[in-house]
């Protein structure tokens, strides 16, 4: 199976400031769910996203989301590659599940699965 970027997400320290940026300068729709801000583009090309103030460092990040059958195989296999697991698996409220973790060049890339 191939494993598609499926979501993108912004962190910000100020997720007002941040919202009203993207919807002036991109014109994109932007609507609260629960402490994040989901982004839609208006188009059908690309893939969406969201704005999140995590009340903790990281404060400034671009972080995308790959979709995988099962995050923790998928974890092992990036440490045996020479990837380092930097949080999760976590759940979230519609039943997937999230995961972070940085290239051996230290990206932060995140992982998305409904497993």
């Amino acid at each position: 199976m191939k494993n598609p970027v499926v979501h993108f997400e912004i962190g910000c320290r100020d997720s007002a400031r941040s919202q009203a940026f993207y919807q002036d300068v991109f014109e994109w729709e932007i609507e609260q769910e629960g402490p994040s801000m989901n982004i839609h583009t208006g188009s059908d090309q690309g893939i969406q996203g969201h704005i999140t103030s995590l009340g903790h460092e990281p404060h400034h990040y671009i972080n995308i989301y790959i979709r995988v059958e099962d995050i923790p195989a998928t974890l092992d296999k990036i440490e045996e590659k020479g990837g380092k697991r930097m949080v999760g698996p976590v759940p979230l409220p519609h039943g997937e599940h999230f995961a972070w973790f940085t290239d051996p060049d230290g990206n932060m890339v995140g992982l998305l699965s409904t497993d």
